[in-house]
């Protein structure tokens, strides 16, 4: 949004990106809850979260939001409007795929790689190169985070013959293609400055990210539940606060 704007766009599209945002997010995990309510009933990591909904107000969580974002992506502007229901169809689909594939990480990488498209045709209104490389970018960063933290599944994955790349790959397999996932992010968060015309502050903040990355798979590698816990949420909210306040910081100054 701060890059497609060269700065911040009006009040007005600043309110309808982050609406549309907490009514797709709302609605994909509600619609999870939903698709593996059973599931969750059964895996020890997740037995809790059915009881703190029922089904049908979970189901409710899934469609208000669901019209919530069509109307806000109306508000937008006309192509928002008619990619609506793609972007909604994307991060519901992820959902189901464990039951069919093995790759479950790309299809969530995909799912929350609608978000900078989104955020630069909410600004621009037609597509254009930097929000697709930052898209892959979010992919790679997906697939390698969730690696790791998918390894507290592993077990019940396994028996319960659900898809997952963990499940494919192995656990030290896993750890190992994490490491090459965020390498890739890396070179997507070069690419994306180069086509955005981004500055030395956000190449300098780069390094801080490496550095996040680093310590990410190094907490991992103790393949304990408070270091999973750790590479997941404290090094993942680094990177993305890293992030966001360098773009800033190069866009403004």
């Amino acid at each position: 949004m701060i890059v497609a704007a060269r700065g911040m766009p009006s009040g007005r599209i600043v309110v309808l990106i982050l609406l549309a945002m907490v009514c797709a997010r709302t609605a994909a995990m509600a619609f999870n809850r939903v698709a593996d309510w059973e599931i969750d009933k059964e895996n020890p990591r997740t037995a809790g979260r059915h009881k703190l909904v029922s089904r049908r107000v979970a189901w409710s969580l899934v469609l208000a939001p669901s019209a919530g974002f069509v109307l806000v992506s109306w508000l937008i502007n006309p192509l928002c409007f008619l990619l609506s229901p793609v972007a909604l169809a994307i991060v519901f689909f992820y959902s189901v795929t464990k039951r069919f594939t093995s790759f479950t990480q790309i299809f969530l990488g995909l799912a929350l790689a609608v978000s900078p498209v989104g955020a630069w045709l909410a600004v621009k209104g037609q597509f254009a190169v930097p929000p697709l490389v930052l898209a892959l970018g979010v992919v790679f960063w997906l697939i390698g985070f969730d690696l790791i933290y998918a390894i507290q599944d592993y077990d019940f994955d396994k028996r319960k013959r659900l898809g997952s790349m963990v499940v494919k790959y192995g656990i030290p397999g896993s750890l190992r293609l994490a490491q090459i996932m965020h390498a890739i992010l890396l070179v997507c968060l070069i690419l994306f400055g180069l086509a955005s015309g981004l500055g030395t502050i956000y190449y300098a903040a780069l390094v801080l990210v490496l550095g996040a990355l680093v310590y990410e798979h190094r907490a991992a590698s103790k393949l304990d539940l408070a270091g999973i816990n750790k590479a997941f949420f404290e090094s993942n909210a680094f990177v993305s606060l890293v992030f966001v306040l360098a773009v800033a910081a190069d866009v403004f100054a």
